[in-house]
């Protein structure tokens, strides 16, 4: 397998997994022209964006199913809770929000042209991210974050995950006052060797950050 990914991005999380999961797996940097996707890369994923899972059976995109994928590839990784239907629709449930809610609060900070057009909207936007990333933390801390883990007992994609957007957190100027749990598990995470692992496969990369 193969993981395109950019230092900083949402594909440290599928970085992460794939570590913990045990497959053999090569992590490249996606092309990058003056600090942005190559054309090449679009011959990759159309979308421009990582990560983007080279397999045998095909590309796949989009950080959710690319953790579910590794998770249901290698169960003897247990990362998700394969046999129990509640349990794994509760850690679909954790991903959408990370997905769907969280990531876009954070990239209206930088992504602003992809909503509007004019520069003050972007500025506008931009000074909404505080307060809409430490909403959503603090919504996760109190409704979402059980504990030590996200499920509860047991490590799982959702932590790893979390950990990749709660790498955000200081860049977001997110308020930690209330956030005593999040920042726990991120110190915890932060320590395993997996993690370690991609962090310094992060660090040997080149290339301008995206997130």
């Amino acid at each position: 397998m193969i993981l395109y990914t950019v230092p900083g991005s949402c594909g440290f999380a599928s970085h992460v997994a794939l570590e913990m999961s045990g497959f053999s797996y090569e992590a490249r940097l996606a092309p990058r022209e003056n600090g942005k996707t190559a054309p090449s890369f679009y011959e990759i994923n159309p979308k421009g964006r990582v990560p983007a899972l080279i397999t045998s059976e095909g590309v796949l995109t989009e950080t959710p199913a690319i953790l579910c994928y590794i998770a249901q590839k290698h169960p003897q990784a247990s990362l998700a809770p394969l046999d129990d239907p509640w349990q794994f629709a509760q850690l679909q449930s954790f991903c959408a929000y990370l997905c769907a809610t969280v990531h876009v609060a954070h990239a209206h900070r930088h992504r602003g042209y992809r909503w509007a057009t004019e520069h003050s909207s972007f500025e506008d936007m931009a000074e909404k991210v505080p307060a809409n990333m430490t909403e959503c933390f603090e919504l996760i801390e109190a409704e979402m974050l059980q504990r030590p883990w996200v499920l509860g007992d047991s490590l799982s994609i959702c932590d790893i995950y979390l950990l990749a957007v709660a790498r955000w957190i200081e860049i977001d100027n997110v308020d930690t006052t209330n956030l005593p749990n999040v920042l726990d598990h991120r110190k915890r995470m932060m320590k395993l060797p997996a993690v370690e692992r991609a962090v310094q496969a992060e660090l040997d990369m080149t290339g301008t950050q995206d997130r």
